[in-house]
């Protein structure tokens, strides 16, 4: 409630001084369905939503280095252990929902942004740079300039995703593996 009246007061401020306004962006590129359809074609899958415990999300937090916002895990899974989840890591201000496929050794298959919110960063829908996540998986911790590429003019968008799925891949060595 008190972004939303800081928001309110800034456009209020701005408007009365003339100020030029730079509206929030947000574009919703693929559904959770499509993005499950490209990242695991023809596959089915079962929702298989997990709340983690207090524990598990200190563990994860102290395995991947990353706050673990939200207990709730957002997931699919199929017969032959792999899954789908759909998460959300923070951009420069703003959520940016990621649909992420890790396969039944924990690697990541696929990466798909579903909605991206901020103004700039959105260089991370390049499949190429997405494509550096492939066959990554816990044994690693992710960084940005070392395993993962940055693209410049969207550096934080480049670090959250890394941040993102390196907590994802602890997640599943710690719980999703023993579901």
């Amino acid at each position: 409630m008190l972004r939303r009246q800081f928001i309110k007061s800034m456009f209020g401020t701005a408007t009365v001084f003339g100020l030029p306004i730079r509206f929030a962006y947000a574009k919703t590129y693929l559904t959770i369905e499509q993005a499950k359809q490209i990242i695991w074609p023809n596959l089915l899958f079962s929702p298989s939503p997990i709340t983690l415990t207090d524990a598990q999300a200190e563990l994860i937090e102290e395995k991947s280095d990353i706050r673990v916002r939200n207990l709730n895990i957002n997931a699919w899974k199929n017969s032959e252990g792999d899954w789908f989840i759909v998460d959300q890591v923070i951009g420069k201000h703003e959520n940016i929902d990621i649909a992420v496929g890790l396969d039944n050794k924990g690697k990541v298959v696929g990466i798909e942004v579903l909605t991206y919110r901020e103004t700039y960063g959105d260089q991370i829908m390049n499949p190429k740079w997405r494509a550096q996540f492939h066959g990554k998986d816990s044994s690693e911790h992710l960084k940005l300039d070392h395993q993962i590429k940055n693209i410049s003019g969207a550096t934080l968008s480049c670090r959250h995703v890394t941040d993102g799925i390196n907590r994802l891949t602890q997640t599943w060595d710690l719980v999703l593996k023993h579901v």
